[in-house]
C-alpha cells in the first residue's frame, strides 16, 4: 500500500499544515503503509486554460509544467492526503490550480477505489467549508473520503492526537476497502452524470470516449 500526501504549503515542512499532516503520516508507517510527501511550492504548477486537450488525448496538456508528474503519482498510489492552509475559505491557489488540471480524473473517475484525506490549518480554525471541498473533489473523481483534521494555526499541539487517528482510519479504510454508501451514491450519480457528457461530445474527447468503453461503462 502507498499513500501520497501533497501539501500546498508555500512554508512546506515548517507549516502548522504540514505539522498535523506528520502525525497522518506516522500513524499510517505504523500500519505498515508506504508514504511520498509532494510539496506543490517545489513544483511549477500553472492555471487551466481551458483548451481540453486532456480530454481529447488522456493526461496530454499543452502547457509545459510539472503537473503531469503528480497527477501519474496520484494514479499510482492507494490513498492521498490533500494537506492545505485555508487562507479565504478556501484551499490555496495552488491546490486549486492543481485540481483544474485533474479535469479528466473527474470525467472518468480515474480515483475510483482509492481514499483520501484532508488536512486543513487556519487561523481561525473555521475549516470545515474547505474540509467539505476536499470531500466534494474526491467524490468527483469516483475517490471515497476518509475523514480529515483541521486546526487554528495556534492549537495545533492539541490536534496531534486527532491527525494520528486520520491517518489510521486512512490505513484501515484502505486495507479494509471500506464502503461509504452515502458517497458511493453520489460517485454513481456523478458517473451517470458524466456517461451522458462523455457520449455526447465522443467525436471530441475521444480518448475519454475510448477509456469509458475500456471500463465497460459505455456499450
Amino acid at each position: 500500500m502507498k499513500v501520497l500526501l501533497i501539501s500546498s504549503s508555500p512554508h512546506k515542512e515548517k507549516s502548522k499544515t504540514f505539522f498535523l499532516a506528520k502525525e497522518v503520516l506516522r500513524a499510517l508507517e505504523q500500519e505498515g503503509v508506504d508514504t511520498e510527501v509532494i510539496h506543490l511550492d517545489d513544483h511549477r504548477i500553472f492555471f487551466c486554460k481551458h483548451c481540453e486537450e486532456c480530454h481529447k488525448k488522456i493526461l496530454h496538456c499543452r502547457i509545459t509544467d510539472d503537473v503531469h508528474i503528480i497527477l501519474k503519482k496520484m494514479l499510482e498510489c492507494d490513498g492521498i492526503i490533500l494537506a492545505t492552509p485555508n487562507y479565504i475559505y478556501q484551499v490555496t491557489a495552488s491546490m486549486k490550480a492543481l485540481f483544474e488540471r485533474s479535469a479528466s480524473f473527474i470525467h472518468c473517475k480515474r480515483l475510483m477505489g482509492k481514499y483520501i484525506a484532508g488536512v486543513v490549518s487556519s487561523g481561525s480554525g473555521q475549516d470545515q467549508d474547505v474540509l467539505d471541498y476536499i470531500k466534494l473533489y474526491a467524490n468527483a473523481c469516483g475517490a471515497q473520503y476518509s475523514g480529515g483534521v483541521s486546526s487554528a494555526a495556534y492549537s495545533v499541539e492539541q490536534k496531534k492526537d486527532q491527525a494520528f487517528e486520520s491517518g489510521r482510519q486512512l490505513a484501515l479504510d484502505i486495507k479494509e476497502k471500506k464502503a461509504y454508501p452515502q458517497q458511493l451514491e453520489l460517485i454513481e450519480k456523478g458517473k451517470q452524470h458524466f456517461r451522458k457528457i462523455v457520449e455526447l461530445r465522443k467525436k471530441d474527447w475521444e480518448e475519454e470516449y475510448q477509456y469509458w468503453q475500456k471500463m465497460g461503462w459505455i456499450v
